[in-house]
């Protein structure tokens, strides 16, 4: 019974004091945290604001405010649950375009290299859009759509990345269907002009001419100028066009064949 009696007061002496704050107070106490960038803190003082005055108006700005606070120290599975909770307790409020951004960007500052897994930068392409979708006059809405520029670029560049694998192991089916994502659902990233000629190389490697020159002729009317046309050209034709004797300029080509008749030199 003694040891018992200690050990309860043990745990009496260290449980923190609970001590009733007025709201003002403790609201502007975590927003100085936040100017002193002390993120972890302003945090729980936020939700300290909540948890003394529920129904305060101070209480919503909260919420919202400790969403930013652990979006800001890194915290970012942490800063979507805030996010949403502000969301779906407060779909009114004027400032629930910035819980949608915030959210967003969470996920967005979690995109990992394209060697990955790409569910994160999926949830960030849904999550943007959805900013776009919901707010378009807001001023977040153009910082989304550009990181959904960029987010759906990496997302191709994931599907290039597995389609070279296959297409190294000669799998070419498969590697085709990768770039033909890349083409069909990716149409405005810059992986575009080396999934089309991946394409022809494949279609080549198996022995479909007509396909093979059919995605090199799309390439060559979109991205005349790259270095992608240059290679499937040459692939395709079996002739050299680059600058190989040094002389600055390109090296002749016979004037014959389909490929011939659309190339620009």
């Amino acid at each position: 019974m003694l040891a018992v009696s200690v050990l309860a007061g043990c745990s009496s002496n260290d449980a923190p004091e609970y001590v009733a704050r007025p709201v003002e107070e403790l609201y502007n106490e975590a927003v100085d945290l936040t100017e002193s960038k002390d993120f972890a803190e302003a945090a729980d003082t936020f939700l300290e604001v909540e948890r003394q005055h529920p129904y305060s108006i101070w209480a919503t700005k909260a919420q919202l405010m400790s969403a930013f606070s652990y979006y800001s120290d890194g915290q970012y599975d942490d800063a979507i649950l805030s996010a949403d909770r502000f969301i779906q307790l407060h779909p009114g409020n004027r400032d629930v375009s910035y819980a949608y951004y915030l959210k967003a960007l969470s996920y967005y500052e979690q995109i990992t290299d394209v060697g990955r897994d790409q569910r994160t930068t999926e949830l960030a392409l849904q999550s943007l859009d959805e900013v776009v979708r919901r707010f378009p006059d807001s001023r977040y809405a153009r910082d989304a759509v550009l990181k959904i520029d960029l987010t759906r670029d990496h997302l191709a560049g994931k599907e290039m990345e597995i389609g070279r694998y296959y297409h190294e192991r000669d799998n070419y089916l498969a590697a085709i269907n990768r770039y033909r994502t890349v083409i069909d659902n990716y149409q405005t990233t810059t992986h575009v002009p080396e999934a089309l000629h991946r394409l022809s190389e494949a279609y080549a490697a198996l022995g479909i001419e007509p396909e093979a020159r059919a995605n090199a002729a799309v390439l060559g009317h979109n991205f005349p100028g790259s270095d992608w046309y240059i290679d499937s050209y040459q692939l395709v034709e079996g002739k050299v066009v680059r600058d190989l004797d040094g002389d600055g300029e390109p090296d002749p080509v016979e004037d014959d064949g389909f490929f011939s008749r659309i190339w620009p030199f």
